[in-house]
C-alpha cells in the first residue's frame, strides 16, 4: 500500500523530472474521453469494460493534465479502477475536462464504498411512477412485453384518470392503461401473464401538480418496489439520514395493502397474489423514530399502524395463511409456472414428467403453460413454488415441494415482532387505545404464539428452532439462518437462545458470515438436484442483518460485531478487486461474489462505474459499519487495506 501511495504522490513531494512531472495541489485537470479511452485501452485486458484484478495491464498510467504542462503517475489496480470511475462518472457532464481529485483515487475502500452509497447508489436506485418516471419503470427484463403497461387498482380513480390522460397526451409513448377488476383472483392474474406490466404505487400533490412517491428498488433486472427488500433499504436510508424517502416507501406500502390487499412480492401484474416477509410494522417504527416530533409525525403512524392491522388480519391470519395449528404460512396462489421465472429454470424438474409424457421437454412445458397439458401433481408443486417465492427465499431445499405445508420459523418470529410492535405503539404513542385496539390484546397474541412457536417449533433436543410440516406434524430438521430470527423478534428465552447461538453459529458461519443454509441439510447438488441460491455456501444480506441485531439484543456482542466484520470485509475486499461491484448476493465459503447460481449475480454487470449497487446489500454495510465498535472498525479497514 505505502509503496502505491508514494508513487502516486511523487509529483506532490516535488520529486519529479523537471518538465514533464511538476508538484500537484492534489488534483488534476483532464480530458475525459482521451483519459478514459487511454485508460481503458491499456487496462481493461479482458474488454468487460471494467478495471479487475482479473485484468493483465500494466497497472501503470501516467495521467497527464489537459493542458500538457503536468502529470502524475497513478500505481495499482485500486487506484486505477477508482479514476475509471471518476472519468465516468465526468461523462455525465457537459464539459470535456474535468477535475480529478487524486485523494479520490487512493481513498480506503471501506470510506469509498460508503461514500459512494449515499452520495450516489441510493439515488441511482430511486423510481416514481408518473409523467417523468414512467419511461425508467417500465423496463422489465423479466418479461417479454414490448408495449409499455401499468395496471390501475379499481379503488384509486385519480391515478386511472392521471395515467390515461398521460396516455393521451403523449401517444408516441403507446402507453396501455389498464383498470383492474375489484377481485383479483388467480385465473384473472394468469389471464394476463402474456400481457404484464407495472401496478401503480401511490400519488402526492405536489406544487398543484400530481406526481409518483418515490421508492428505491433492488438494482438491476429488479427494477420495482419489493416487499421485504424495502425494510432493509429503509434501515439504510435511515442510517444515511434519507429519512424522507425511506416514509415514502412506507407509505407506498400503505397505498398496496389500501388498494391490492396485501404489501405485493412488488408491483409488477404477475405479482398480484403474491406478498412476501411482513416488516411494515419495523419499517413504520424505526421512520417514526427518525422523524421530527409532533402531530404530523403522529398521525401518520397512526394510518401505518392501522394499515399493518388490517395487513396482519386479512392476510397473515387470513383463511389463506392461518393454518390448523394456530400459526401462519406463506401461501403464494396462482396457476400454473409463475411467468417471471428464467426459461430452462424448472427443466430439471419437468423433464421427468415429459419423459412419462414421451414428449420432448421444450413441448412438454409449452404444452403445460398453455394448459393443453393438465397435471394436478405439477399445479400442487407450483402453488409450493410460489409460496417460495412469497417467503423471499427463492429458491431453497427447505421450502421446495412443500412450502405451503410449513409453519415456518421466519414468518411466525415476523408475525410476534408484528404484535409485540403493535401493542408497544398502542401503548406508547397513543395512550393505550386505538380504534379499539388495546395493548394486552396485542401482546395476549404475541404470547399465544411464542406458546405455539415453543411447542412445535422449538427442539430442545437440537437447541434449534425448525420449521414444522402441519400436514405430517412433524419438524422438518433443515438447518437454516431463518433459525435465528427468533432473536430478532425477541421470542426466545435466554436458555434458548444460548443453546441457539451454541448450535447454530458452528453450523452456519463461513468466512464471509452466515451461510443461509448448513452444508449438511443442503445436501449434495447437481443436474439432477440443481444448487439453490438461497442455500449453502451463498450468504445473503437480509440475514446478516436480523442476526447481527439479535445477537446483540440477547448479549451476544462479540459474535455480532465478528458476523458483522467477516460480512463487511467480504464486501469491500470483491469491492477493491472489481471496480466497485456491490452484488446482490456472496459465496460466503470462498468470500466472493464469483456467483452464477440459478440466476446468477445482479449488480456485477455495468461498464465502468455501477451507479446503483444492490438495495439491501447497501443498507447492510452502512448499518453494520455504522455498528462497529472502535476496535473491530480497525480491523476492517486492516484487512481491506490495498
Amino acid at each position: 500500500m505505502k509503496r502505491l501511495i508514494i508513487l502516486a504522490l511523487l509529483p506532490l513531494l516535488g520529486a519529479c523530472r523537471p518538465q514533464e512531472l511538476q508538484p500537484l495541489d492534489g488534483s488534476i485537470s483532464v480530458d475525459v474521453s482521451a483519459s478514459l479511452e487511454t485508460l481503458v485501452g491499456q487496462e481493461d485486458t479482458d474488454g468487460d469494460r471494467q478495471i479487475t484484478i482479473k485484468d493483465a495491464g500494466p497497472r501503470s498510467m501516467t495521467l497527464t493534465s489537459a493542458d500538457g504542462a503536468r502529470s502524475v503517475s497513478i500505481e495499482g489496480t485500486y487506484p486505477l479502477s477508482n479514476l475509471l470511475q471518476e472519468l465516468a462518472l465526468a461523462t455525465d457532464g457537459d464539459s470535456e475536462v474535468t477535475t480529478i481529485n487524486l485523494a479520490r483515487l487512493f481513498e480506503h475502500p471501506v470510506a469509498r464504498i460508503s461514500r459512494m452509497i449515499k452520495d450516489y447508489y441510493w439515488d441511482g436506485l430511486t423510481r416514481r411512477i408518473d409523467a417523468e418516471g414512467l419511461s425508467r419503470i417500465a423496463v422489465d427484463t423479466k418479461s417479454d412485453a414490448v408495449r409499455p403497461r401499468i395496471y390501475v387498482p379499481a379503488t384509486d380513480p385519480t391515478a386511472y384518470s392521471y395515467f390515461s390522460g398521460i396516455a393521451s397526451e403523449t401517444p408516441d409513448l403507446d402507453l396501455d392503461v389498464v383498470r383492474l377488476p375489484r377481485e383479483i383472483t388467480p385465473e384473472y392474474v394468469r389471464s394476463i401473464n402474456d400481457r404484464p406490466g407495472i401496478l401503480v404505487l401511490g400519488l402526492q400533490a405536489e406544487g398543484g401538480t400530481l406526481s409518483g412517491i418515490p421508492f428505491v428498488v433492488p438494482g438491476g433486472r429488479f427494477n420495482e418496489m419489493y416487499g421485504w427488500d424495502s425494510y432493509f433499504e429503509a434501515l439504510g436510508l435511515l442510517q444515511d439520514g434519507r429519512v424522507d424517502l425511506a416514509k415514502s416507501m412506507v407509505d407506498n406500502f400503505v397505498y398496496e395493502i389500501t388498494h391490492y390487499g396485501r404489501i405485493l412480492n412488488a408491483n409488477r401484474s404477475y405479482y398480484l397474489t403474491r406478498s412476501q416477509p411482513p416488516f411494515l410494522t419495523a419499517m413504520a417504527t424505526s421512520v417514526f423514530d427518525a422523524m421530527e416530533p409532533g402531530t404530523a409525525r403522529d398521525t401518520w403512524f397512526r394510518t401505518a399502524i392501522l394499515t399493518a392491522i388490517h395487513e396482519y388480519e386479512a392476510v397473515w391470519t387470513g383463511s389463506d395463511r392461518l393454518t390448523r395449528t394456530g400459526l401462519s404460512r406463506y401461501y403464494g396462489a396462482g396457476i400454473g409456472k409463475p411467468p417471471e421465472t428464467e426459461r430452462g429454470h424448472y427443466d430439471a424438474h419437468l423433464a421427468p414428467y415429459a419423459e412419462a409424457a414421451g414428449v420432448e421437454l421444450e413441448s412438454f412445458t409449452e404444452g403445460y403453460l398453455n394448459r393443453e397439458i393438465i397435471s394436478e401433481e405439477l399445479d400442487a408443486y407450483f402453488v409450493h413454488d410460489r409460496t417460495v417465492r412469497e417467503s423471499g427465499h427463492d429458491t431453497s431445499y427447505r421450502l421446495e415441494g412443500r412450502a405451503a405445508s410449513l409453519n415456518t420459523v421466519d414468518l411466525n418470529s415476523l408475525l410476534y415482532r408484528y404484535e409485540l410492535d403493535i401493542a408497544n405503539a398502542i401503548e406508547t404513542v397513543f395512550e393505550g387505545e386505538l380504534e379499539g385496539h388495546t395493548p394486552s390484546a396485542w401482546r395476549a397474541r404475541a404470547h399465544s404464539r411464542r406458546e405455539l412457536v415453543d411447542s412445535l417449533l422449538w427442539d430442545a433436543d437440537a437447541g434449534w428452532y425448525f420449521d414444522y410440516d402441519y400436514e405430517t406434524n412433524r419438524r422438518t430438521g433443515f438447518q437454516s439462518a431463518t433459525a435465528l430470527y427468533p432473536l430478532w423478534a425477541g421470542m426466545a428465552s435466554a436458555e434458548q437462545a444460548a443453546r441457539l447461538v451454541a448450535n447454530a453459529l458452528p453450523a452456519l458461519e463461513t468466512v464471509g458470515g452466515i451461510a443461509s443454509t448448513s452444508s449438511e441439510s443442503t445436501g449434495q447438488t447437481g443436474p439432477d438436484r440443481p444448487q439453490r441460491q438461497w442455500d449453502y455456501p451463498y450468504g445473503w444480506a437480509p440475514h446478516q442483518m436480523l442476526i447481527w441485531k439479535g445477537l446483540a439484543d440477547y448479549g451476544f456482542s462479540e459474535d455480532s460485531q465478528r458476523l458483522t466484520t467477516k460480512w463487511l470485509t467480504m464486501i469491500a475486499r470483491n469491492a477493491r478487486d472489481f471496480n466497485g461491484t456491490i452484488p446482490e448476493k456472496y459465496d460466503v465459503v470462498l468470500a466472493t461474489h464469483d456467483v452464477f447460481v440459478e440466476y446468477g449475480n445482479v449488480g456485477t454487470q455495468f461498464d465502468y462505474i455501477t451507479r446503483e449497487g444492490f438495495g439491501w446489500m447497501n443498507a447492510s454495510f452502512q448499518v453494520g459499519l455504522a455498528s462497529l465498535e472502535p476496535d473491530w472498525l480497525e480491523r476492517l479497514k486492516a484487512d481491506t487495506d490495498f
